[in-house]
């Protein structure tokens, strides 16, 4: 399917920091970045997972700082100066989806979950109906803690589009994660498989063995 789609000061601030690096790599160890293992011709390049997994990887590109990892303030301030010029157009056009967007790839791409949701759910509102972008936002919002509102997201973008591959794929990640709720991660993704034939064999495999892992588990 080519064609396809935690958080307070000084000692908690380190903590804040662990936290949301950690949670990347749970979605890293399974071989999955929410949002990304599929992308249709209507949603966007992988934007906020994919791209702090790379920047973790090589946090001296990100900040100069040679093999240390950068805060989450110095993140923040890279996207603060990245969306500088996105947020100066958005004064003249404050109801810009696209725009809107954008904002929130760049703060979703920085770990800053909770801004990045802001400005998702404010394109949302301009445009209801755009499914990878109500992915996104569930996401962050999952990220950010909120799994309730996070599976809410993802219902809402499959009452528009049922079959959509990422919805299904993320809600049974983060009811298996986030409720663990193994029957309901199950159900998603035998339904994903089933509405969605056409998938390549690699993506049909590694949603299988998820399947199969949580089965085999179950039974332990």
């Amino acid at each position: 399917m080519e064609n396809e789609t935690d958080v307070q000061p000084t000692v908690a601030s380190a903590w804040q920091a662990k936290q949301a690096y950690a949670m990347a790599v749970i979605s890293l160890v399974v071989g999955l970045a929410i949002g990304y293992l599929f992308r249709g011709s209507q949603s966007p390049a992988p934007r906020p997972v994919a791209t702090v997994a790379a920047a973790t990887k090589s946090p001296h590109a990100a900040s100069g700082t040679g093999d240390q990892m950068p805060s989450l303030e110095q993140m923040k301030k890279m996207a603060d100066d990245k969306a500088a010029p996105l947020l100066e157009k958005l004064k003249s056009d404050p109801n810009n989806s696209g725009l809107l967007t954008k904002v929130g790839d760049v703060y979703g791409a920085t770990h800053q979950f909770k801004a990045a949701a802001g400005y998702y759910d404010k394109a949302l509102n301009v445009d209801p109906k755009n499914v990878p972008v109500r992915v996104q936002f569930a996401s962050c919002l999952y990220y950010g803690g909120d799994v309730d509102g996070a599976i809410s997201q993802l219902q809402q973008a499959l009452h528009y589009d049922p079959k959509d591959a990422n919805s299904l794929f993320n809600l049974g990640i983060m009811r298996l994660q986030g409720k663990k709720d193994s029957k309901g991660a199950l159900a998603a993704w035998q339904l994903l498989l089933k509405s969605n034939p056409q998938l390549s064999e690699d993506r049909k495999a590694r949603v299988q063995k998820l399947i199969t892992d949580v089965q085999t588990q179950s039974k332990s």
